[in-house]
């Protein structure tokens, strides 16, 4: 990243209908909506965005290993701009996203095993990469990785960056200066309760001047 670029924020597992527009109003950049069954903040069968939800913050929907077909009734159903992928999907699988006019973020949990040799099918495919920590749950375990791991990365492809991200995490973001970071990724680091931010933690990330490396 250049220098006179910032790191934008993506508030994710959003659910209730009154937090969706109070965070809303903090105008983050990206809102993360989850249709993972298997999530703890999965939105629900019955779910819908608040029509008055404004139309400047990008709508991302979080699936995992789910059938492309009901991947791509989600997306349109919704009017998603970005479609997060956090399972083990095929290049293939991707491909038909993207022939569909979905733009794609495709995510990779850190752990020992990890290698940055898995990104390279999708590199030509996706729009960004997604660094997460790996834990027993697929995402939101709250628990963060050591950012130096991003140095062995190549930096082809912008990032979102997740993994218990919260208002303490910012005094790390100068490891990330000259990296091809896009955003963070804020979930359970900002949350009172499981699919509820508090808005006071939520607003002192999105407004923080470190934002700015």
């Amino acid at each position: 990243m250049t220098e006179s670029q910032s790191i934008r924020v993506k508030v994710c597992g959003m659910r209730d209908p009154e937090n969706i527009l109070k965070i809303a109003a903090l105008e983050p950049d990206y809102m993360g909506f989850i249709f993972y069954e298997g999530s703890r903040r999965f939105v629900g069968n019955d779910f819908t965005i608040p029509e008055d939800f404004p139309t400047g913050i990008q709508r991302v929907g979080v699936f995992v290993n789910q059938p492309v077909d009901g991947v791509l009734k989600l997306g349109k159903q919704h009017g998603l701009d970005l479609i997060q992928l956090h399972g083990v999907e095929s290049t293939a699988y991707c491909q038909t996203l993207r022939q569909e006019g979905f733009r794609l973020c495709k995510a990779f949990s850190i752990g020992d095993s990890f290698t940055f040799n898995e990104l390279v099918p999708y590199a030509s495919i996706v729009d960004y990469f997604l660094f997460d920590t790996k834990g027993k749950n697929v995402g939101g375990n709250g628990i963060s990785f050591d950012w130096n791991i991003l140095r062995q990365y190549n930096q082809a492809i912008p990032f979102f960056l997740s993994g218990g991200i919260g208002p303490d995490s910012l005094n790390n973001l100068p490891i990330l200066k000259g990296m091809n970071i896009h955003a963070l990724d804020i979930n359970s680091g900002v949350e009172k309760a499981e699919g509820f931010k508090d808005v006071d933690r939520t607003k002192e990330i999105i407004n923080s001047k470190q934002l700015a490396l």
